[in-house]
């Protein structure tokens, strides 16, 4: 029989909630420090199946949550697909050579680069709990693009957007590159085990409105239907952070089974604009788990209160902080576990 998360996501309502976190598997964990520092840096963890594997069940024996996210990272997709990765102590992700001075005809393709995170599925999958749901993901085209054009994080990806109206040509042969390899990626962990996946689109609030079509709506929509052509059984979260009042649209248009949204989103607004029952993921303030206290647990009972009447998988509004500390995630465990409709 399929856990809560998985039975939520199929749309099917529950007095409990499942609860499952972003980033749940990391750095605020000592026994995921300890791991990193004797294995090594954050690729390396990533291409270790087996420590992989550990890291992404951390978590849930820790704190029992209702779903184990893959340990791995949004940009393996761009890692693929030719361009070389790395991360930066302190600086973070960098890609090279930039799509902005180089062609995209001109990377060469590494596809055995996906191999070891199906890998990293199959082994969390046979030590995963009947109850427990394995969730896969991967980055939205528009969000995975950011990174390809400027080769880096920005605060508004200001180079990425300036790239993709001076040549929108070049730029839509980029996303739907992406497009395709996700695609393929998705259906990789679906095939390796994984129950339900989730695209990340971090970035997606940086678009004006007929880019967010063209950028965020439509490629997403483009990855749904072609993991729904082979795996129609399987729910795909969409999580545009950042989407606002198009929200809406995205979970209308892009064909997705459920949306998770962020913490600047009003969740009665939500509870009222979205479709009529489709489930939906959300959305404590990260910072609220990281404060603790009084005000957690009311605002937590105010998120679950909201989402009251249509299927909601409890979570934050983006991942968790690295200096959060553990008895905020237990009390947290607590006033969800405690609620039922």
């Amino acid at each position: 029989m399929p856990g809560l998360l998985l039975e939520t996501l199929l749309g099917k309502p529950a007095k409990q909630r499942p609860i499952w976190l972003m980033r749940q598997a990391g750095r605020y964990l000592p026994e995921y420090r300890a791991l990193r520092a004797e294995k090594g840096g954050f690729l390396a963890l990533v291409y270790d199946s087996a420590a992989a594997a550990e890291i992404t069940l951390q978590p849930l024996k820790r704190f029992g949550f209702d779903g184990a996210i893959l340990f791995s990272d949004i940009l393996i997709v761009p890692y693929a697909m030719g361009q070389n990765l790395e991360f930066l102590v302190g600086e973070g992700p960098r890609m090279s050579p930039r799509l902005v001075d180089h062609a995209l005809n001109g990377l060469q393709a590494v596809p055995e680069r996906l191999s070891p995170i199906y890998e990293t599925v199959r082994q969390v999958v046979a030590q995963l709990g009947p109850d427990k749901t394995m969730l896969g993901f991967a980055g939205s085209p528009w969000t995975i693009a950011t990174y390809m054009v400027a080769g880096e994080g920005s605060r508004d990806q200001h180079e990425t957007r300036a790239y993709a109206y001076r040549d929108p040509q070049a730029f839509q042969a980029i996303i739907d590159a992406i497009v395709e390899v996700t695609i393929d990626y998705l259906l990789g962990q679906i095939e390796a085990g994984a129950e339900a996946v989730q695209l990340f689109d971090s970035w997606a609030g940086s678009l004006a409105p007929r880019e967010f079509e063209r950028w965020v709506i439509a490629p997403n929509a483009a990855i749904v239907a072609g993991v729904k052509a082979k795996a129609p059984h399987v729910p795909i979260i969409g999580f545009p952070k950042g989407a606002g009042e198009k929200l809406p649209a995205y979970a209308r248009e892009t064909g997705v089974d459920a949306v998770g949204i962020d913490e600047t989103i009003d969740p009665l607004w939500a509870a009222r604009e979205l479709p009529t029952s489709m489930p939906v993921q959300g959305n404590l303030d990260p910072l609220l788990l990281l404060s603790g206290g009084a005000e957690l647990e009311a605002r937590a009972i105010e998120v679950l209160e909201a989402f009251a009447d249509r299927p909601h998988v409890f979570n934050l509004g983006h991942g968790i902080g690295q200096t959060t500390p553990i008895a905020h995630v237990e009390q947290l465990l607590n006033v969800v576990r405690g609620w039922s409709r």
